[in-house]
């Protein structure tokens, strides 16, 4: 490992602390570096609030060293005045030597613009390094940008026989598949993605909050097919503790506070129709949660970037099959008794 990918690497951890709380902005992270010595770091907390490169420059204790010192940014530095002015200027108006930057921002008011700036203005600027790294770390932001809709997340958990549910349910408990640590950890996804999405028969089979009691963070911007108009006021996702955008071809419902109705066409383009719309909503990523159908239409219309599948030990004997994909996952994990694989989609 380069000094410079010791240093970026830093940047990195320090940016996937605003995972789930910079929407609509990046992560993004920085470190100052004066003779081999970390002597600044930060990163974007939360969208309207100083950015990754501000804090770096505020934590560090002595000002006079940035006149010698190389700033270290995951991603290109802004050069146009948003919510807070550009941290171009900031680095040139400190008289930072030197910048190394991960990747190339594709946020259309930056695009190369932050790199252009840094050197007419005469600074030392070195793009690239862990590019494929810092590429990752922001791959909802860049999905968003580049392809106009969401990264989107396909979950579910099946048993050991490929179920996803039972053929019907003896009470209105939910039959658990995955163990707790499982089931946490599903909710700590919730904080850290945009929105949550589930269709109509989820919905009145289960009853579900859709919010991530089990775990501290925001919830998710909720998001539920309902064709037909079948959910009524009586279900949880309709109790406005949350923002839910509905997604119906009925045109019976009108939009209240925290209750959006959307109107698409339920054909073969949906799962096209759904990232568009939720794109018109600058929603960056959503996981789908369910139930087969719904699963189904994102992956046989290959609109989806990832999918985490859990494997439970239970049998069901018969039930409701797990939805069909392809392919060999690129990671496994175990948690505790239960497996999780995860596909990525690159098409």
């Amino acid at each position: 490992m380069t000094t410079h990918e010791f240093y970026m690497k830093r940047c990195i951890e320090l940016a996937k602390n605003g995972l789930g709380t910079t929407y609509p902005n990046p992560l993004v992270g920085s470190v100052i570096v004066h003779e081999g010595k970390i002597i600044g770091e930060g990163w974007h907390k939360k969208a309207g609030e100083s950015h990754a490169e501000v804090n770096a420059v505020n934590s560090v204790k002595d000002k006079t060293l940035l006149k010698e010192a190389t700033i270290y940014v995951s991603l290109e530095p802004c050069s146009h005045f948003g919510k807070t002015p550009p941290c171009c200027d900031l680095i040139i108006a400190n008289e930072i030597p030197n910048v190394v930057i991960g990747t190339v921002d594709p946020f259309a008011k930056v695009a190369g613009s932050g790199i252009k700036k840094l050197i007419d203005s005469g600074k030392n600027v070195t793009v690239g390094v862990l590019e494929d790294e810092c590429n990752e770390l922001n791959k909802r932001f860049f999905t968003f940008h580049q392809k106009k809709r969401p990264y989107i997340i396909l979950k579910w958990a099946e048993t050991a026989d490929g179920f996803i549910a039972p053929l019907s349910k003896e009470d209105k408990k939910p039959i658990w598949i995955t163990n707790q640590y499982s089931r946490q950890l599903v909710h700590k996804w919730r904080t850290d993605e945009q929105a949550i999405l589930v269709g109509t028969t989820t919905v009145l089979d289960d009853n579900p909050k859709l919010n991530a009691r089990d775990f501290s963070g925001n919830n998710p911007v909720r998001i539920v097919l309902d064709k037909s108009g079948k959910i009524s006021d009586k279900f949880q996702v309709k109790d406005r503790s949350q923002k839910t955008i509905f997604i119906t071809e009925s045109e019976k419902f009108e939009t209240t506070e925290n209750c959006i109705y959307e109107n698409v066409i339920f054909d073969k383009s949906l799962a096209h129709s759904i990232a568009n719309l939720l794109y018109r909503h600058d929603i960056q990523s959503v996981i789908i949660e369910g139930g087969a159908k719904t699963l189904q239409t994102f992956i046989d219309s290959n609109v989806w970037d990832e999918a985490r599948i859990f494997k439970g030990q239970i049998k069901f004997q018969n039930g409701t099959t797990a939805p069909r994909l392809t392919g060999f996952p690129n990671h496994r994990f175990d948690i505790m008794d239960d497996q999780l694989k995860i596909f990525r989609n690159y098409d």
